[in-house]
């Protein structure tokens, strides 16, 4: 029988869509290879860097007013509802994303970070932009 954290880091590992999971200070420690994928980088290139790896230069003053007010206050906007933006691949690519977001509580209701799930819509944004 597999021990629940391994099974747990399996089925995240497996999952379709991107996972990353960021700790209070935006530095990532959970990056699914759907994320490597997605972006770019390996898991070994993501894990221990800041979010901006990802996030367009522009878009970065906006990302952090809005994670830092979340991990103070506890809550977020978006919490559970897909939103769509902008994210940068390794090679410079721009990327329309569609993602969730989630605050992770400690059993205190502390929080430890955010986790997003993440998926490339490129494809389909452009094609309704009439960019195809």
């Amino acid at each position: 029988m597999t021990a629940p954290t391994d099974l747990n880091a399996r089925i995240l590992d497996d999952i379709a869509d991107a996972l990353i999971y960021a700790d209070r200070s935006g530095s990532i420690v959970r990056w699914n290879r759907a994320a490597t994928a997605l972006f770019g980088y390996s898991a070994q290139e993501a894990l221990g860097h800041n979010l901006d790896l990802i996030i367009p230069e522009h878009l970065r003053a906006a990302h952090w007013k809005g994670f830092d007010a979340a991990i103070a206050s506890g809550a977020m906007k978006l919490q559970g509802r897909p939103t769509l933006t902008r994210a940068q691949h390794k090679s410079g690519r721009k990327l329309y994303i569609e993602m969730t977001f989630a605050l992770v509580k400690d059993f205190q209701g502390e929080v430890l970070g955010s986790a997003a799930i993440a998926r490339d819509v490129t494809e389909r944004v452009e094609r309704e932009r009439g960019k195809k």
